[in-house]
Parts: structure tokens; C-alpha cells; sequence
């Protein structure tokens, strides 16, 4: 069960503007094509060890593990927009818990995978830029995710934004947290 923080304003109060929905939809659209090219592009055929393109196949599949579980963690509040919705609350639970975001953790993750498992200079390339992307609208979705829950600071200041730091699971729970 996630650990769900309330906000005390209302949702007309921060509803998204049509200029808010189209930078966001930016960041989208150049998602999904960074992601398709990571999955269509052929590989180059490069010599790896055997090892290290299995570490790839593991490392894709953990990360669309961990997008599921992200996802659903979120639950009614999933939208496709770095925008917050109307049926959303701050998750600070789950994997919420370890990561600010734990989708995009888990969409990086794949990426990596997917280099690893295939290799070529475009898969690199959209690797890179994957990534570029992914953080830049983080930190674009944080400024209104800090305009709808103002705790969300405070939750920043002590989770990291993709990587989880090792503190976070010390005896399985950050310090002042109240979820298991």
C-alpha cells in the first residue's frame, strides 16, 4: 500500500493550461520515438560477451518490471502527461518510497538494457538522448508537481529523482516514513 500524502487545494486550483498540455506532449511525443527506436533499430552485431548482452535482456525486463509496478502505483493518477491529475495525491510509498520516479527509473533502466542486449551507434544515440529527455521533463514535471502539493520539497529533499540511494534501504524504510 502506498503511503498517500493529501493536499489541501483544490483540483480547479492547479488544473493544467492548453500551453501546460502542449509542452507536455512534447516531451511525449519524442519519448515514443526515442522508445521505439531502442526497440526497432536493428543491433550492430558487435562482439559481446555473452554475459554482458544477458545483462542487457535482465536489465530490460527488470525495467518494464519496475514501470509496471510504478504505474500502478500511481494508480488512477497515471496519466501519459509529466502532468499531475485531478485523482492524484502524492505518492511517497512503494517504490515511491525509494525514487521520485520510479516509471522513468524503470523506463532508463530499459534503455540501458536494450544498448546492452543489441548494441548499435543509433541505439547508443538514442540512449543518450532518452535520457537527456527523461531527466529534463523530471525536473519540468517537478515544478508543477511542487505548484499542486506543497510538501513535495520536502519529499524531494530526501528522495532521489531516478537512482535509489542506499540509506533508503537500511532496515527497509527511510527515516520517517510510516509504510513498511
Amino acid at each position: 500500500m502506498s503511503q498517500v500524502t493529501h493536499s489541501g487545494s483544490t483540483d480547479a486550483e492547479h488544473a493544467p493550461t492548453a500551453r501546460q498540455r502542449l509542452q507536455a506532449w512534447a516531451f511525449v511525443a519524442p519519448q515514443a520515438v526515442l522508445i521505439a527506436a531502442l526497440v526497432f533499430l536493428p543491433g550492430d552485431e558487435w562482439n559481446l560477451p555473452a554475459w554482458l548482452t544477458t545483462l542487457g535482456r535482465v536489465l530490460s525486463l527488470a525495467g518494464i518490471v519496475v514501470m509496471i509496478i510504478g504505474a500502478l502505483g500511481l494508480g488512477r493518477a497515471l496519466t501519459p502527461l509529466p502532468l499531475p491529475n485531478g485523482a492524484g495525491d502524492l505518492r511517497t510509498g512503494g517504490l515511491y518510497r525509494l525514487v521520485r520516479h520510479p516509471i522513468y527509473t524503470g523506463l532508463l533502466t530499459f534503455a540501458v538494457g536494450q544498448v546492452l542486449s543489441d548494441p548499435s551507434v543509433l541505439r547508443i544515440a538514442s540512449a543518450v538522448l532518452l535520457i537527456a529527455l527523461i531527466t529534463v521533463k523530471a525536473r519540468w514535471e517537478e515544478r508543477r508537481l511542487v505548484e499542486k502539493f506543497p510538501e513535495y520539497p520536502d519529499y524531494a529533499a530526501v528522495t532521489p529523482r531516478f537512482i535509489p540511494s542506499p540509506r533508503l534501504f537500511s532496515r527497509g524504510q527511510r527515516e520517517g516514513s510510516t509504510q513498511p
